[in-house]
């Protein structure tokens, strides 16, 4: 669901593995911190898309560049091809620690059999891991509500639509994608029980390349627009882009973005005025808490669950789109925050 621009995002993912920021290093007050005379030195493994998809990775990018900023962190990125081995991310995640990373941050559920086979082999290097869980010791987990988030999405687009008929484009058909797709679908019908709901996916399986593909996000929401769906919410990273692009040519259509506010990327700011609202995944939140626990010599581990009740997700207001039925919203975050509504996380 991350900072190069516009639809540019799917060459990055084929483009070279990594590139370097660095900025002066602070001493961090334990033996658990970095190495190299205890200066705090974070590396991030995106995945598909990297730096510069407008959405997913882009969000990860700001915890790092605000370590950096507020921890005097040095750093290093390195980013996921579309096609890639399981040995390929194992590989990255290695290169890392290796080269005396701590914390090592891995952006994507793909990670997650590399995180658990690197994370054995190196016990003294915390690892973060986002959007899945790995039971190594020295794993922070770093997890969110994404169907509680999507739920208001979907609860805005029936409000929204003219049509009745809404869609969903997601990535891949995942577990992970399928809550964005569950909550979605639920808070459409739960609040217009006669709308519908059409749920398309990029990718199926292994193949993953609909995270970085905006010309297959920008066919897929051509294809809905032309059968009458008048709001696209769009679940894929950097394909994203092409979704939005492709409901920016509709009078009336509207898009929802997804992890970053998407109205706000320069990229997309001729688009943004079709842009209802984006479901943002705080990620750079645990990726700076992450970072300052190492710092702090005791390094966050185990799972973290960012919710709706605590603004781990939420909804975005840039534009004013939404705040004809802002109360409407509201009403529903609070029946999910008090568990009267309980939002599902498969279809």
């Amino acid at each position: 669901m991350r900072r190069v621009s516009k639809i540019a995002a799917a060459s990055v993912a084929t483009a070279a593995l990594a590139f370097t920021a660095t900025a002066c290093g602070e001493s961090s007050t334990g033996s658990s911190s970095s190495s190299e005379g205890g200066k705090l030195k974070v590396g991030m493994a995106y995945d598909v898309g990297g730096r510069g998809d407008n959405s997913f990775n882009d969000s990860a990018a700001r915890g790092l560049d605000k370590a950096k900023k507020e921890l005097g962190a040095e750093t290093k990125e390195l980013t996921a091809k579309a096609s890639e081995t399981p040995a390929d991310r194992e590989a990255r995640l290695a290169s890392l620690a290796e080269g005396g990373y701590n914390p090592v941050v891995a952006v994507g559920f793909a990670y997650k059999d590399a995180v658990d086979k690197v994370a054995k082999k190196h016990p003294k290097v915390t690892f973060g891991l986002v959007d899945s869980i790995s039971d190594a010791k020295n794993v922070n987990n770093i997890v969110f509500t994404e169907e509680q988030g999507s739920y208001l999405a979907g609860v805005a687009a029936a409000l929204k639509s003219k049509s009745g008929e809404v869609g969903f484009i997601g990535a891949v058909d995942t577990p992970l994608i399928k809550k964005f797709a569950a909550g979605f679908q639920q808070g459409v019908m739960e609040t217009k029980p006669s709308a519908k709901v059409q749920i398309q996916y990029l990718g199926t399986g292994s193949d993953i390349t609909g995270f970085g593909s905006p010309d297959k996000g920008k066919q897929a929401a051509k294809g809905m627009l032309d059968k009458g769906m008048d709001v696209i919410y769009t679940a894929a990273g950097g394909s994203g882009a092409g979704a939005i692009e492709a409901v920016s040519g509709k009078k009336g259509a509207w898009a929802i973005g997804v992890d970053s506010d998407q109205a706000l990327d320069p990229s997309l700011s001729k688009y943004k005025a079709s842009i209802l609202t984006s479901v943002v995944k705080n990620v750079d939140t645990g990726v700076f808490e992450l970072a300052k626990s190492v710092k702090d010599g005791k390094p966050r581990t185990g799972t973290k669950t960012f919710s709706l009740a605590e603004n781990g997700v939420t909804l975005t207001t840039t534009g004013d789109h939404i705040k004809d039925i802002q109360a409407k919203l509201d009403e529903a975050k609070a029946k999910i925050v008090a568990g009267t509504i309980k939002v599902k996380s498969t279809l």
